[in-house]
This record gives structure tokens, C-alpha cells and sequence, in this order.
């Protein structure tokens, strides 16, 4: 058996300069945490010749017989699943059950932990060590390269080396700069960050090919707003290293201006309406996770005003998730050795 996991993450500044369009041209710059809700891969030995694929949170099968060629047909949700198994050339009787702790397409960067994920346990059924550096580009390049989805580079860089980071994303590659927080600061944000499902968003992949399409002709009120985000992401690395929490709350109220400023549907009258009443109730600050359009808001909120805030959001519908910060990124839990030394694996791939 192999047990592999790979952290989702929330974002506290520069989402959107990670896109290609915008960072190739620029220089993007994310602060991100990968929190402690994993996105799972578990591999066992199939009785009979037969490679297969489930995942649980999609209700979705996928197989193949041993040693057939792989076709590329659209396998639906497991795309992406699928194109990383062809990717390792992998061609063995065995099972992979993919499971997630949060719900898929709801801003926590769910498809970039997948791919993350998915790249360690193969690369352990292969015995092709890889870094958390080539773990993260090679997730990219499946989704973003192969896959088409218009997504950032953040996700995977996130939940490949976990941690708090501010992530530097240039044309020539990217670098990941653990933030220098002490104890006392890492804990009283995880008291002080809230976060509540407001319901999937399904809306993502239309908000960033705006956003992106948006950025290619350099639309002045999306660039402009880019830079704005940049430079307050940066302002959120300075405040969350230097303790100044408070100030970490107003940036990320900020910060939120300007991310509706993106695209269109990043937000809606729902969530305008939750995040106001939060604000009225004591929350100073936050924003929806991911692109926008639903999922979960993440709220800055001191702790002698979080009843209140509790209570309102969760009299309107939404639901409180509690998390903490994953320091380990993605990793191998578990694995009893199960390479069968009579399978060949292509290392042209």
C-alpha cells in the first residue's frame, strides 16, 4: 500500500499575479499558507490485471487494461488524474483512490493539491525521486500546459512545499521565501482567521480566462489593479512579519477592493452582503479564497468579536470550516514497497 497527501492552501495577497500573462510581463508575487486539509491518493495492489482509478469526490471510475496504450480520450473529472498516470507511463494492476477533505472547485486551490498529490504517489510507484520544485512545475505544466485550465502557478508551489511563503513568480522561474514568523504570530493568526463556505463555486475556470484574456490585451483597469494587488501582498509579507496583525486585517480588506476590480462574478450580492454584516459584527478585514464567485470567505477577525461574527454568518446560511497551518507540504505517509520488478517503466517519459 502507498498513502500520499498533498495540503490545499488560502491566499492572504497577490492572487492573480501568478498568471502567466500577467507575471511573464511584470513579476507576480503571492503570500499564501497551506492549511491542514489534504487532498489524499491511496494505491493498492488490483487482483486482477486491470489498472483503475476512483475518486470520491466526483462519484467518478476510470480504467484501463494492463498494457494497453493510453488513448487521451476526455475521462471527465479525472482528466487530470489520467494525465498524470500517462505522464509516469504507469502501467501496473493497481488501484488509486483519490479522496479530498474539501470540496472540489471552492478556492483552495483543490486541482493544484491534486496534481500535487498525484505526481508524489507516482513518482513513489515509479522510484523517480523528484524535489518539491520539479513536483510543483510539473503540476503546473499538466494542468496549465497540457490540460489547458486557466489557472496561476501559486496552488502548486503552495501545496508542494507547505508552509506560510511569499512565492516570486518571474519569467525565468519561480522562488519560495519562507516567511520569518515567530511562534507567538503564527498562532494568533490561526485564532484570528476565519473561514466559511458560502457554497461551491463553479464559476472559477470563466473568472480566470476573463482575468487572463483581460491581462494578455493589457487592459489599464486590470493591470492597474494587479500592480495595486502586488504591492499590497508584498505589504502583507512586511505586516505579518513584524507582527502587526491588525494591519494584516486592513491590507486584506484592501486587497479585496481591488480583486473585484479582476474580472466580473468574483463577487455577488450574497457574498457582499456576508462580508459586509461580518465587518459590522467585527471582522476587519478578508475575501473569498481562489477566484471568486463562491467558496469559502476567509475572514480577519480578532477573537473577542468572532461569537458575534459566528453567529450572523452562520444564521445566513454559511458554515464555519476550523483549520490550522501545514508546515510539511505534500509528502508519502506510507509505502510497503509495491513495485512488481517484472513492470517496465518508460524513463523517456
Amino acid at each position: 500500500m502507498l498513502i500520499g497527501r498533498a495540503p490545499v492552501r488560502i491566499s492572504f495577497g497577490g492572487g492573480g499575479t501568478d498568471l502567466e500573462a500577467y507575471y511573464a510581463k511584470f513579476g507576480g508575487v503571492v503570500v499564501s499558507a497551506a492549511i491542514n486539509k489534504y487532498i489524499y491518493g491511496i494505491v493498492t495492489k488490483n487482483f486482477d490485471k486491470n489498472f483503475q482509478m476512483i475518486s470520491a469526490d466526483y462519484q467518478s471510475v476510470f480504467s484501463k487494461p494492463h498494457d494497453s496504450a493510453g488513448d487521451h480520450e476526455d475521462n471527465g473529472d479525472l482528466n487530470l488524474a489520467t494525465a498524470v498516470v500517462e505522464h509516469f507511463n504507469l502501467d501496473a494492476p493497481f488501484n488509486i483512490f483519490v479522496a479530498s477533505e474539501v470540496p472540489p472547485g471552492t478556492g483552495l486551490g483543490s486541482s493544484g493539491a491534486a496534481a500535487v498529490n498525484l505526481i508524489n504517489v507516482c513518482a513513489a510507484l515509479a522510484e523517480r525521486p523528484m524535489t518539491k520544485q520539479e513536483v510543483a512545475e510539473l503540476a503546473y505544466h499538466i494542468e496549465v500546459i497540457r490540460l489547458g485550465a486557466p489557472v496561476g502557478k501559486q496552488d502548486q508551489y503552495a501545496s508542494a512545499f507547505g508552509g506560510i511563503n511569499c512565492i516570486r513568480f518571474e519569467k525565468e522561474g519561480v522562488t519560495v521565501e519562507p516567511l520569518k514568523l515567530s511562534r507567538q504570530t503564527i498562532k494568533a493568526l490561526e485564532r484570528r482567521l476565519l473561514l466559511f463556505f458560502t457554497g461551491n463555486s463553479r464559476q472559477a475556470r470563466e473568472i480566470l480566462q476573463r482575468q487572463k484574456e483581460s491581462t494578455y490585451n493589457a487592459e489599464e483597469p486590470v493591470i492597474e489593479s494587479l500592480h495595486r494587488i502586488k504591492d499590497l501582498a508584498l505589504e502583507v509579507k512586511a505586516a505579518l512579519e513584524s507582527g502587526q496583525l491588525t494591519h494584516f486585517g486592513d491590507l486584506l480588506h484592501q486587497s479585496w477592493q481591488y480583486k473585484k476590480m479582476l474580472a466580473p462574478n468574483i463577487s455577488n450580492s450574497s457574498i457582499d452582503e456576508a462580508y459586509l454584516l461580518a465587518r459590522e459584527n467585527g471582522a476587519s478585514g478578508g475575501k473569498i479564497t481562489g477566484a471568486g464567485g463562491g467558496g469559502f470567505l476567509m475572514l480577519y477577525c480578532e477573537t473577542e468579536h468572532q461569537t458575534k461574527v459566528r453567529r450572523v454568518l452562520e444564521e445566513r446560511g454559511l458554515h464555519e470550516m476550523h483549520f490550522a497551518f501545514d508546515f510539511q507540504g505534500s509528502r508519502v505517509l506510507l509505502n510497503t514497497g509495491m513495485l512488481d520488478p517484472a513492470l517496465v517503466w518508460d524513463d523517456d517519459q
